[in-house]
């Protein structure tokens, strides 16, 4: 990019003596004789484009030229009559100026002298002698050359007296603005007293504004110079505002440091004068009143000593460095910090079980393990926190568990979340190495609850990620043994802290993504979803209540059956959890309290035929059971963070040659056990009636619908057995029974996980059986008995046992066909 304009050279000084321009000196204007002696100038001038600078007359500048159309204009110049049209750029970043890119409206130009830099470039002192227009752009290459029209000065008549109270403003603005930037005036100042022509002193003042180049080509523009004179007036002024602000800001600046030196050493004196008279200042009384804080501060013996010596450091320090301020605010987080201060728990038991009871419905298991918590803390109260994890779906009461083991304990609760969290300086804390460094968020919440045995909930343990910064999930370690934390370091306060009196509990959706030495650190109680008897009870003793109350209506307002409860569940909500429920609810509750606040007189009463007025058409329907399956369809169940569901397995032979084609978005452990399903069936193929030729004739095909969702997990072995020999039989399986579990190619039927939630989606969807492992029937207790009734549990120990059983017709069901 050409730089023809040097930035340091945009204003001439007119008093200082000619010199060489070539050097960077300044030079002079032209005296008024040699305007009024200037030669004629061509009709036809080489063009020289400039950027960020207006040139105006009687300016003597040097210019920097690099471009080569604009090393050819001065050379066409220098070879001629030396004159040439200085036009400014409209965009300093066009590199190539064309005929639009520059105003037609410049100044003609003397070259005084020429330099070759050895870089290439010219370095030329140009005079500015008179505006100029551009009628025509003759040519543009080798340069551009232009037909140019003098704009001569307009003759002047007498002075008005309007005319010289303008110089004047114009002089005094100027020497005003010099002042204010601290340069010397007098010889400028001679100069612009000097000239008593309103154009000339108009330009001569113009080519020293520091102006943006718009408002200096408005000025180059003006040919009448009383006008000229008003503009420039203008922008004295401005730029006399500006120069005020700057050197009022400087003047405050300067002001601001001369305090603070002043300061500094009175500040001094002060402690020295106090320290011959052996008196103590403010300084010395906030020191004795956070030394009087660290002893009573109840720390251990090693972290008193390190206490002692940080404070011995703050002591010595000046109180205004940097490191001071380290210090204090490290020994205020040791003050702070819960050192010998506990809450005293509530070991009554059946308090306990009665505030358990009171905030949540059912989860029996972990009301049992808290109130044994609570028993063993009675008899030895020694005993060291547990570490408990929660893990269900969302919406099953998790971290709202939490508060109420807390509210049991008679603990102060501090919830800490990890979802999302891959900096390790999150858990230990961040080095004293630098301002701004902090404890780590267990340190935090320890200091929050202001307790040293508080309840510590870690929300979604299963979220934690990792990167560069160390992984979160192994800083974890340590907190949560109960052997190790109990000389946990955090690395900002680098000494011990007892955790071993902390009770934490973790949530998380899922196991799979939790490391498994932080896994084998803590006690998992399993929260599998709520039955829809369940949820009706929950609904009516807590979500209710709690809706009609947040909207705005009485106790009395809104009566709703536990069949409308029920059919909102069914067929508005299919979760775990109770998340949506209480939103549909939340949405009902905001209906009635509309028609409350329209005028309407309640009670309102919500049936099943208005639900679909006051929450829209249901989002799920029943359909997932098919009256008839066609061979090679089975129905699966499988386990989802937010509960069980069945799963449709087909299959279908094509010509081909005894290929296997898997669709779905199936993941690995799926692909094996549907390799595994084709190899028993080869296997198996005359037991079960197969044409073995069947497996080379055909290429056979497995598809699980929903391709959209990924599917993985050790659970659909035994259904993709049925499908395919339901397919390869061409004998249909029935569509009342539902089947989970994993095979081998020995044909043993393997328990699989999350039998309950399994079972209920088979209840849901209105399947009378189901077929599990044999091994999974212990899991059948964690069903509520009313449950168990409505469906038939079929264990199967091998594969051969699970074909009988899922085509055959129940007896009953052959009963009712008769009839």
């Amino acid at each position: 990019m050409d730089n023809e304009f040097d930035p340091t050279k945009t204003t001439v000084t007119p008093s200082q003596p000619e010199g060489d321009a070539a050097d960077g000196n300044e030079a002079p204007v032209a005296s008024e004789s040699e305007e009024k002696n200037l030669p004629d100038i061509p009709a036809e001038l080489p063009v020289l484009p400039v950027r960020d600078i207006v040139v105006f007359n009687y300016m003597i500048l040097p210019l920097f030229v690099g471009r080569e159309k604009s090393i050819q204009a001065v050379d066409a110049a220098i070879n001629g009559s030396r004159y040439i049209l200085i036009l400014t750029q409209k965009d300093e970043k066009v590199d190539e100026p064309g005929e639009d890119d520059l105003y037609r409206v410049g100044t003609v130009g003397m070259i005084m002298r020429m330099l070759k830099m050895p870089d290439g470039r010219l370095k030329v002192l140009v005079q500015g002698l008179t505006r100029a227009k551009v009628t025509e752009f003759v040519s543009s290459d080798p340069y551009h050359l232009a037909k140019v029209e003098v704009l001569g000065e307009r003759d002047t008549k007498e002075v008005t007296l309007e005319q010289e109270a303008m110089m004047r403003a114009a002089r005094e603005q100027s020497e005003k603005i010099l002042s204010l930037r601290g340069m010397p005036a007098a010889d400028i100042m001679a100069v612009l007293n000097s000239v008593n022509e309103p154009g000339r002193l108009a330009d001569l003042v113009a080519s020293n504004l520091r102006m943006r180049v718009e408002e200096a080509q408005r000025l180059l523009e003006c040919e009448d110079p009383i006008e000229r004179l008003r503009l420039v007036n203008e922008q004295l002024v401005k730029e006399a505002e500006v120069a005020a602000m700057q050197a009022k800001i400087q003047n405050m600046a300067k002001e601001g440091m001369d305090k603070a030196q002043k300061d500094f050493f009175l500040r001094e004196q002060m402690k020295a004068i106090r320290r011959e008279l052996g008196e103590g200042g403010e300084e010395s009384d906030e020191l004795e009143e956070l030394k009087g804080a660290l002893d009573k501060a109840g720390m251990p013996k090693e972290v008193k000593k390190e206490a002692d010596k940080q404070f011995k450091r703050l002591a010595s320090m000046h109180p205004d460095s940097s490191e001071s301020g380290v210090i204090r605010t490290y020994l205020d987080w040791l003050v702070d910090l819960p050192w010998k201060k506990m809450s005293k728990d509530r070991l009554d038991i059946k308090e306990a079980k009665h505030i358990l009871d009171e905030d949540h419905f059912d989860l029996e298991k972990v009301k049992e393990r808290i109130l044994e918590y609570l028993s063993v803390r009675k008899l030895n109260p020694a005993m060291k926190g547990p570490i408990l994890c929660f893990v269900g779906p969302p919406g099953v009461g998790k971290t709202s568990l939490g508060r109420s083991i807390a509210r049991a304990l008679g603990r102060k609760f501090v919830r800490m979340s990890l979802g999302g969290m891959r900096d390790e300086a999150e858990i230990r804390g961040h080095r004293r190495t630098y301002i701004g460094s902090m404890p780590g968020r267990v340190i935090q919440s320890i200091k929050q609850a202001g307790t040293r045995n508080p309840v510590i909930m870690l929300d979604e343990i299963d979220k934690v990620g990792s990167d560069f910064r160390g992984d979160p999930s192994s800083a974890l370690l340590e907190v949560l043994d109960p052997e190790q934390n109990n000389t946990f370091q955090d690395h900002y306060l680098n000494v011990p802290f007892d955790l071993s009196k902390v009770m934490f509990i973790c949530t998380a959706n899922i196991l799979d993504t939790i490391p498994g030495p932080l896994l084998d650190r803590m006690e998992l109680i399993q929260l599998p979803g709520y039955t829809e008897q369940e949820k009706v009870k929950i609904a009516r003793r807590y979500i209710l209540p709690r809706q009609i109350k947040e909207n705005g209506l009485e106790p009395g307002d809104m009566t709703i059956s536990d069949k409308v409860v029920a059919r909102v569940i069914r067929d508005y909500t299919r979760e775990a959890g109770l998340r949506n429920l209480e939103r549909e609810i939340g949405s009902v509750a905001r209906k009635l309290a509309r028609k409350k606040a329209e005028g309407e007189n309640p009670p309102f009463r919500v049936t099943v035929a208005s639900l679909d007025k006051l929450l829209g058409p249901a989002r799920f329907m029943d359909d997932e059971r098919e009256m008839e399956l066609p061979p090679g369809v089975a129905v699966g169940l499988a386990w989802t963070p937010v509960g069980g569901a069945i799963l449709h397995i087909e299959a279908a032979t094509l010509p081909g040659k005894g290929a296997l084609q898997l669709t779905g978005k199936l993941g690995d452990v799926m692909k094996e056990s549907a390799q595994a399903a084709l190899t028993y069936a080869k296997s198996r193929a005359k037991d079960l009636g197969i044409d073995p030729e069947v497996f080379e004739k055909n290429d056979i095909h497995i598809h699980v619908p929903a391709g959209a969702t990924p599917k993985d997990g050790p659970s659909a072995g035994v259904t993709l057995v049925t499908a395919l020999i339901s397919v390869l039989t061409n004998t249909p399986v029935c569509n009342d029974v539902a089947m989970t579990g994993e095979i081998t190619l020995r044909g043993r039927v393997l328990p699989v996980g999350g039998i309950k939630e399994k079972v209920l989606a088979a209840v849901a969807a209105g399947m009378k059986r189901v077929i599990l492992p044999a091994q999974n029937m212990k899991d059948l207790r964690d069903i509520p008995r009313d449950l168990r009734s409505k469906i038939k549990v079929l264990p199967v120990e091998r594969i051969d046992e699970v074909w009988p059983l899922a085509c055959t017709v129940p007896e009953q069901k052959k009963t009712d066909a008769a009839k």
